[in-house]
């Protein structure tokens, strides 16, 4: 079982920057794919960012070039960078993994981002 606790959302305004944190309660180090997502009020989830555990990385186009998704095995911990933020990015950010046949989901972290 893997538990995963987001964390660094906020309030914050248009072209702001925000670090999210995903910790994770086992090692990392041989989980694949490990993906961010986000539900904006109204809306379905949606995938925004995933990398592997060789550091190749993928981003939907609405954040490419705004966004960098990172992992760090030492402390088993995803991470995503959000620079040039933007008020359609308000949303809350869950990360999750795959990790022996079964999805987990952490609880999410409200982003806002002000106009």
């Amino acid at each position: 079982q893997v538990q995963l606790v987001e964390s660094g959302g906020g309030l914050v305004q248009a072209g702001g920057s925000l670090r999210l944190s995903c910790a994770s309660s086992r090692s990392i180090f041989s989980i694949n794919f490990m993906d961010w997502y986000r539900q904006a009020p109204g809306k379905q989830r949606e995938w925004v960012a995933t990398i592997t555990s060789s550091g190749v990385a993928g981003y939907t186009d609405s954040v490419k070039g705004r966004f960098t998704i990172s992992r760090d095995s030492a402390d088993s911990t995803l991470y995503l960078q959000m620079n040039s933020l933007r008020p359609e990015d308000t949303a809350v950010y869950y990360c999750t993994v795959d990790s022996g046949g079964r999805r987990y989901w952490g609880q999410g972290t409200q982003v806002t981002v002000s106009a």
